[in-house]
């Protein structure tokens, strides 16, 4: 009998997510399927329940409803807890588990284009929202030197550092333009330069140092502005595909056991956003 996983989010139809899925589902000789489901909030929880009735094996849960969806689960596994989010549920026997696999994925994005190791790295990261939150717990728990958060709203970063169990500094988007020369590691959580606004950056890249790893988590369009000016003065740049995918399968990984091929993962996703690897 073929297997059902699906995404729960609302919006929802501009996600690759089924055509990475189903993919790996293929490759892997597995009968089962990826579907979307267009979920407002007030439905959630009617939704979770769903989940038992029909039998869902697995979910990856998006915005608006990382948080929300805590409330209606069995257990939340300890990183999830700490992030403050699920971004996937496992369906056993029944019992709803939920993990956040967005931090692990961003963090394996990363090492690979990172010349000297985490814990000698100051980073920046601009946002205060859901991806930001994981991203700046991951970095703390694997010791990065130092973690900056950045919002245009001080109170919202200053909220998100004093949710995390580690020493979290706040400051605003614009006092951190003016100290840019000091970090090592800049990324974007927000959706500014997101398609349809591509001419829009998230920060002055005026006092970038040439060797600084700049990352946005934006992959519409794949080379964002913030990429190509930070490409611009020497910085190395790593598009947000990479974390897409890896976060996938993550959740891939929790719902059957197996480990999909990532490499054609990123290549579906890249021929569908029609670019090439950063």
């Amino acid at each position: 009998m073929e297997k059902l996983f699906g995404l729960f989010g609302h919006p929802v139809t501009h996600s690759m997510s089924p055509m990475m899925h189903n993919d790996a589902f293929q490759q892997l000789g597995i009968d089962a399927s990826y579907k979307l489901f267009d979920v407002k909030p007030e439905f959630l929880k009617d939704a979770v329940l769903g989940i038992r009735a029909l039998n869902i094996v697995g979910c990856n849960i998006t915005i608006p409803h990382k948080v929300a969806v805590m409330d209606f689960l069995d257990e939340i596994d300890d990183e999830a807890k700490e992030i403050g989010a699920v971004n996937t549920i496992v369906n056993l026997d029944g019992k709803l588990i939920g993990y956040n696999t967005d931090g692990r994925g961003y963090l394996e994005s990363l090492v690979p284009v990172l010349t000297k190791r985490l814990t000698e790295q100051r980073v920046l990261v601009l946002g205060a929202g859901g991806a930001a939150r994981a991203i700046v717990t991951v970095l703390a728990r694997e010791g990065a030197q130092e973690v900056i958060v950045a919002n245009r709203t001080l109170s919202k970063a200053k909220d998100l550092a004093t949710l995390t169990n580690h020493d979290i500094i706040a400051t605003t988007i614009e006092e951190a333009a003016t100290e840019l020369n000091q970090f090592d590691i800049i990324i974007n959580t927000t959706s500014v330069g997101m398609s349809p606004n591509i001419e829009d950056i998230p920060v002055s890249l005026d006092k970038l140092k040439a060797d600084c790893v700049v990352s946005d988590l934006i992959y519409n369009p794949i080379r964002t502005k913030l990429l190509i000016e930070a490409d611009k003065r020497g910085a190395k740049i790593l598009d947000g595909v990479g974390m897409f995918v890896n976060q996938g399968a993550l959740s891939f990984e929790y719902w059957t056991g197996q480990k999909p091929n990532r490499e054609r993962m990123a290549q579906l996703v890249y021929q569908k956003l029609g670019g090439t690897l950063c």
